[in-house]
């Protein structure tokens, strides 16, 4: 009993080791000819600040020689943004695309199911085209700024470096934000510098 008690403890403690030391799902590292898509709504177009304000200029000036296409399109449900992307992919041929839709889906109270689906078959393509990916987490409208579940499970079905908290955290603050539902300059310049350009970091 003791012996397996032991034996036990020691599995115990590989787990949480595994798990202490897990990272996020990689990347490959850009390159002075990269392309980067991002593809969203109108947190993705920068609606509530100029257009040079946006969260894919701010990451433009960042990455300096990498380009950055901003192809977002303000109102845009996910139905629409699934028909419109592989056009895209084709036209660009990105390395890496940035994933930022449902919003106005959860705006409109859209079937979410439908949602999912949409997410899916757009990372699918990006997946087809031999890109890279990372997703956005768009929060719904509630009393409490939060995300729904089903973009980490998204994320984690595609094994995809997933942020589910920038938003949450920037549209919870009122210095960050133009509205209820938009950042402002510096709100989309924490999206663009702060969270998606630490995971492009972690992978040069």
């Amino acid at each position: 009993m003791i012996a397996l008690r032991h034996g036990l403890w020691i599995m115990l403690l590989i787990l949480n080791a595994a798990c202490s030391d897990s990272k996020p799902p990689p990347i490959s590292p850009l390159h002075s000819d990269s392309i980067i898509l991002s593809f969203g709504d109108s947190l993705t177009y920068g609606t509530g600040a100029a257009t040079t304000q946006s969260y894919p200029a701010e990451l433009s000036r960042l990455l300096d020689g990498v380009r950055v296409i901003n192809a977002g399109v303000p109102g845009e449900l996910s139905a629409q943004g699934r028909a419109r992307l592989p056009e895209l992919l084709e036209q660009h041929q990105p390395q890496l695309v940035i994933l930022c839709h449902g919003g106005n889906d959860l705006l409109r109270r859209q079937d979410r199911n439908a949602l999912q689906d949409n997410l899916r078959a757009m990372l699918q393509a990006i997946k087809q085209q031999g890109a890279d990916a990372i997703l956005i987490g768009v929060p719904q409208p509630s009393l409490t700024i939060s995300v729904p579940d089903f973009y980490t499970a998204i994320a984690d079905e595609f094994n995809i470096p997933y942020l589910g908290e920038i938003l949450p955290d920037v549209l919870g603050d009122e210095n960050l934000k133009s509205d209820p539902i938009h950042p402002n300059a510096a709100g989309y310049r924490q999206v663009g510098f702060q969270a998606v350009a630490d995971v492009i970091r972690q992978a040069q």
